[in-house]
């Protein structure tokens, strides 16, 4: 049944690492010319705007990966006492909740995101290159979209796993990190 999200997860973990990869080349590349260039009295002015909305993207890119990987950061009380007392039925139920409610949360924000792409489309103007504000803010729509389709992937998941299988695999790959 999870057999289709799982391949799309498994696309989104891909794209994500890649294009966190590019990302991260290409800010270090262009702050890197940007000083080299600036020694010699050159400088472009679409460098730093570039670099802000590459981390920017990486930000979003990083948190599609954090989220799949369930490190994302949290508040845990709860789930931590669970653990404890390794009551993993319901520290899976909390999971879910979790998920569930982070999901509806994210969708909430991809919808609304987008009234701000049209808000900047009507008001915005172009940032460099002749490339304009409204396509530049589409990364905020972009990466909320992945990190809500990957709650929405672990909400599913749950509940093919047993209780507490998520979460020793979670810590089985910590401990050979």
């Amino acid at each position: 049944m999870l057999k289709p999200f799982q391949k799309l997860d498994e696309f989104v973990e891909k794209f994500s690492s890649f294009l966190l990869i590019i990302c991260v080349i290409g800010m270090l590349l262009i702050s890197v010319l940007n000083i080299v260039l600036r020694w010699f009295g050159i400088g472009y002015m679409w460098f730093e705007p570039l670099v802000r909305h590459l981390v920017f993207l990486s930000a979003f890119l990083g948190g599609v990966l954090a989220t799949g990987r369930r490190t994302h950061i949290g508040i845990d009380i709860v789930g931590k006492y669970l653990e404890a007392k390794q009551s993993w039925v319901a520290h899976q139920w909390i999971l879910r909740a979790v998920s569930l409610i982070s999901f509806v949360t994210l969708a909430w924000l991809v919808k609304t995101s987008f009234g701000f792409i049209s808000v900047e489309a009507e008001y915005g103007k172009a940032v460099f290159l002749g490339v304009h504000s409204k396509y530049l803010v589409s990364i905020i729509p972009f990466g909320f979209s992945l990190i809500s389709y990957r709650f929405l992937y672990l909400f599913l998941r749950s509940f093919t796993e047993e209780p507490g299988e998520g979460f020793i695999e979670d810590e089985e790959q910590a401990e050979g990190v």
